[in-house]
Order: C-alpha cells, then structure tokens, then sequence
C-alpha cells in the first residue's frame, strides 16, 4: 500500500519536471488557456440551465431537483474519478469528460432550439452531465502537479483557482446578457426568444468544451496515455478508493485536516446557499440586490485569497496548520459577524473578509496536499478533497434550512463557533 510522505523538492525537479516560470511552462500554458475557457462556458451553463427550467415550469422546486439531480451523481462519484486518475493518465480521464460533456450539453442545446425539450429529458441530461463531471474535477487538481515544478506549484494553482474566480464574475453578466439580448432583438416571448437565447448560452458552453478537449490534447506528459501503475490494472476500483480512504485515515494530520476541510466547506456551502439569501430577504431593504452584493463581496474576497497565496512567502515550516487553522478562525468570526450585521453594506464587509481568508486556505491547503501525496495517489488525494468539500453540502443544505425556521441568528452564531 502507497504512503503519503513527505517528497523532497529536489526528487520533483530531477523527475523530469523542469524549474521554470509557471506561465513558460507550455504544458501549463495550454491546460489554463483551455480551462479558463471553459470556465467561462460553465457559467454560461449555470445560467441557462435554471433559466430554462423556469421557463418549462415556472416552479422552483423543478430548479433544486434538476440541479441536485446533476449534483448527486458528481458527489458520489467522485471518489471513482480520483481511483479512475491514478490507474490512467489525468489528460486522459480529463479528455474523456469534456469531450463527454461537449456531446450532452450539444444535445440539450439542440433539443431547445428544436422545441423538443421536455423536463423528463432535463433530468436525465443533468444526472449524466453530473456523472461526467465527477471524473474531471480530480483529475484537474492531479494533473497540475505534473505539470509544473514543486517550487511553482503554488503559484499555478493559484493561477487555475483565480481563474475560476474570475469566471464568476464575468461569465453569469454576459450569459445574462446573451440571453436577455436574443430575446429583445426577436421579441416574441419567453415560448421563442428566450429558448432560443437559452439555446445560444448552451452552445457557447459546449464549444469551450471543446476548446479545452483540443488544448489538452496538445499537452504532453509523462504517462499520458498508459496505465500509471500496472500493478492497479488488476485492481478494482473499489479496492483502490478504500486504499485512498485507508491512507486518509490513518495519517493523522490528514484526518484532522480532511475532517476539518469537510466541516467547513458544508458550512460555507450551506451558509452560501441558504442563509444569505433569506437573510438579505428577511434583513436587508436592498432583498435581491442585497443577496448579489454580499456574494459578489466573497467571491472578490476568494479572489484577494487567492493571490495572497500565490504572491506571499509560505508559512513557516511547521506553522502551516497554525496559520491556516487561524485563517479559518477568521472566517468563523465572520460568519457570526454577517449574522449580526445590521447592513448591507457591513454583511459584504464581513462576507470580504470571510473570502479572502478562506480563499487563502484553500491555496496553501491544496498545495501542502499536493507536494506531500506521491504521484500514483494523487487523483485519489484529490477525489477525497473534492467530496469532502461538496459530498456533505446538500445534508447541510437541509440542517441548515430546518434551523432557519426556527431562529435565523442562530445557524450564523452556531456555523461561525
């Protein structure tokens, strides 16, 4: 059985991973100028496709249960996607989503601009857009490291995740606007025009996928398209993900910073979700605009987060877990903060700082990870991170909701203890 360890810098370099500028790496180059593409197409899809439930139904209750048909399946295979990552190359597993989800979201597309969508097929479409994702998120995370020099990583994996910071902010605005723009210029109601907008937003969703198919393509690594291990081809999946799982366990510090990566994310998640919405509705004169505000306030702040942790010196050695464990002490406060905060403009204060100290975390946390899991467990590593970040959110989804209706301060009080 594999061990996590402690890898020395010097054994990354001479592996055949050159010490060079993130951005003069081209391998690099091409994985983030194809991601941060997609990216962008993923937002245009996040738009559209509530957007055209509502316009199907008009009931918010087919939105949740469209989406959480898409985010069951990503939450619960996710942890196959990290075992599938260590048994072939993560270019490989990475081309297959994507190349998977340009042929689903083409079909939805086409199905709207024909006028054949019905909401039966919505639901299968999300259930295996959702199984496809489960694959490519670890993947993503364990193909950076192979990518790029340990002594650059943390600066790479601030790049991917700033970008996708920036795509939410840039990508709802203009899927917004593509959709709101077909619609003005044809005129003939929801039934026409905004299908046919809807239509566009996914299109342009599914051609940056495959523009991110293509770039990846393009890259070359090591083992891209073997088997990374011989000794896993006889090894089942299920085998494989209990090892990974074995190994969390079993090592202490990566339990207690796994159980406390889980905690947080379901708060934040469910907090995000659930809590500020009905905050700004209940609290706020702004309502809908005040929602925005605060949100918009978070994401810039992950953003700040983010770059702190590229652009810094890292910790100490031996104060990681002290400065991170205080980062999200800070977010913790916050959360009791916007609880209590009694305006707008206070809460997105608050909601600032809770992103920016969070947004740090998630880099140095990300990298540690990385720099210390060898290289036959790292989409494994990355498929128990990534579920312990989202796999807990729709359970905390629901506690938190329950709490609400009893008295709202309180599940900002309890989250932020």
């Amino acid at each position: 059985m594999s061990e996590i360890k402690e890898v020395n810098p010097e054994q990354k370099e001479e592996s055949g991973i050159k010490s060079e500028s993130v951005l003069a790496n081209r391998n690099f180059r091409l994985l983030w100028g194809g991601e941060a593409i997609s990216l962008l197409g993923d937002q245009f899809y996040l738009i559209a496709l509530p957007w055209l439930v509502l316009q199907l139904t008009g009931d918010a209750l087919a939105v949740g249960t469209v989406l959480a048909a898409a985010a069951v399946p990503r939450a619960i295979f996710m942890l196959v996607g990290g075992a599938l990552t260590d048994r072939f190359s993560p270019r490989t597993v990475m081309l297959v989503s994507n190349l998977s989800r340009f042929g689903l979201v083409s079909l939805l597309a086409f199905l709207v601009l024909a006028g054949a969508i019905e909401l039966w097929m919505l639901y299968l479409l999300a259930l295996a857009f959702g199984l496809a994702d489960a694959f490519f998120y670890p993947a993503q995370n364990a193909i950076v490291p192979e990518l790029v020099g340990e002594s650059k990583l943390q600066t790479a994996n601030s790049i991917v995740q700033g970008t996708a910071q920036f795509s939410l902010f840039l990508g709802p605005v203009l899927a917004g606007s593509l959709i709101a723009l077909i619609s003005s210029r044809q005129g003939d109601g929801a039934s026409g025009s905004e299908l046919t907008g809807i239509a566009m937003a996914f299109l342009f969703d599914a051609a940056t996928f495959l523009v991110s198919a293509l770039t990846l393509w393009f890259i070359r690594t090591e083992h891209q398209d073997e088997l990374v291990d011989n000794s896993q081809e006889k090894e089942s999946v299920l085998v494989a993900i209990r090892e990974g799982l074995i190994i969390v366990w079993q090592d202490k510090t990566l339990r207690y910073f796994f159980l406390v990566v889980a905690a947080v994310a379901t708060i934040m998640n469910s907090l995000l979700s659930v809590g500020v919405p009905i905050l700004a509705d209940q609290r706020f004169s702004e309502g809908a605009a005040a929602f925005g505000i605060i949100m918009s306030a978070y994401g810039a702040g992950s953003l700040i987060g983010i770059v702190l942790a590229g652009v810094l010196p890292k910790p100490p050695e031996g104060r990681l877990g002290t400065v991170l464990l205080l980062a999200t002490g800070i977010a913790g406060l916050a959360i009791v903060l916007i609880g209590l905060a009694s305006t707008t403009a206070l809460a997105a204060i608050v909601s600032l700082v809770m992103g920016t100290s969070l947004g740090y975390v998630v880099i140095q946390f990300t990298t540690w990870l990385q720099i210390r899991t060898p290289s036959e467990l790292m989409g494994r590593m990355m498929s128990i991170l990534m579920f312990a970040s989202v796999g807990l959110t729709p359970l905390g989804t629901a506690l938190a909701g329950a709490v609400i209706e009893v008295n709202l301060n309180s599940v900002f009080f309890g989250a932020g203890m």
